[in-house]
């Protein structure tokens, strides 16, 4: 009797190990990871992580894709999950298996969305907190959260991102703004209402962390930001920065400090909680 088609993915089970399955996670919360990006996050080798996700196209559990570079070449391999990978996460999380048009559908989708600069800087904020956390034992990235999970979650704020960054014993959340110069500042300074209206609320008065593509254009943002009152928490810094040192703004300082010096009222006790779909990330 020919397998059906579950037993076809059951039997990677044996192949797929602890942190594969979290690389799974990872790009069916947060949609798609550089080669780069990966191999920061979850292995010490870059020839260890290229073999790997190989393996892992192989067994279809992800799928890639790249374009040309300006001036010759190419750019890095973009990764996202393959049929078995949304198969696989769909069983792990009760949702109704996708077709192989479906699967093919998301890919596609996604590869020609204009907006994937911004989705990969976005996740790149995170990847490095990811990496900082790496090489010092008492920093952690406890929570990362998409877009999509940070507005289903907090309803009206549409924030590129959220999180919760620990370092010892003192967590700090914050909302996440990528900016990559393609709206007006103006119009991104009035994002600040809907996290008025959050706080207003009762919810958390998280930080609202501006990452932005220049220092003209931090300078700029502060200007507008002048006189405006101060029931919202904003820093900015730049895409240059390691988002974990001290490159961080307030906009009511004059000296930059780190992630985890900022204020942050979480409203409750922050949960410690190490399941992953929980919106803890550990690595």
């Amino acid at each position: 009797m020919p397998p059906s088609h579950a037993t076809g993915l059951l039997a990677i089970y044996p192949h797929i190990t602890g942190r594969d399955r979290l690389l799974l996670q990872l790009l069916d919360d947060h949609q798609v990871l550089t080669t780069d990006q990966i191999h920061r996050m979850l292995f010490h080798a870059r020839r260890t992580c290229q073999i790997r996700l190989g393996e892992l196209a192989a067994l279809g559990l992800l799928d890639r894709f790249r374009f040309a570079r300006t001036g010759g070449g190419s750019q890095p391999w973009h990764w996202t999950l393959g049929h078995n990978g949304h198969r696989f996460q769909a069983a792990a999380h009760h949702r109704p298996e996708p077709t192989v048009r479906a699967s093919r559908q998301t890919v596609a989708r996604l590869s020609a969305n204009p907006h994937l600069t911004h989705l990969l800087t976005t996740n790149e904020f995170f990847v490095r907190l990811t990496a900082h956390a790496r090489g010092h034992p008492q920093a952690r990235l406890r929570r990362w959260w998409s877009e999509t999970t940070t507005t289903r979650r907090y309803r009206t704020v549409t924030a590129d991102g959220h999180g919760l960054w620990g370092v010892g014993d003192t967590v700090v959340g914050f909302f996440l703004e990528t900016d990559t110069g393609s709206e007006p500042l103006g119009r991104v300074v009035a994002k600040l209402d809907r996290y008025a209206q959050l706080i207003r609320r009762g919810g958390p008065r998280y930080p609202v962390l501006f990452w932005l593509g220049s220092t003209p254009r931090e300078e700029h943002l502060h200007r507008l930001l002048r006189g405006r009152p101060g029931d919202v928490p904003v820093a900015t810094a730049t895409h240059s920065s390691d988002p974990a040192a001290a490159v961080w703004l307030p906009h009511d300082a004059t000296d930059r400090v780190r992630l985890v010096e900022l204020p942050s009222d979480h409203g409750a006790p922050v949960a410690d909680n190490p399941n992953y779909d929980d919106g803890v990330f550990v690595v």
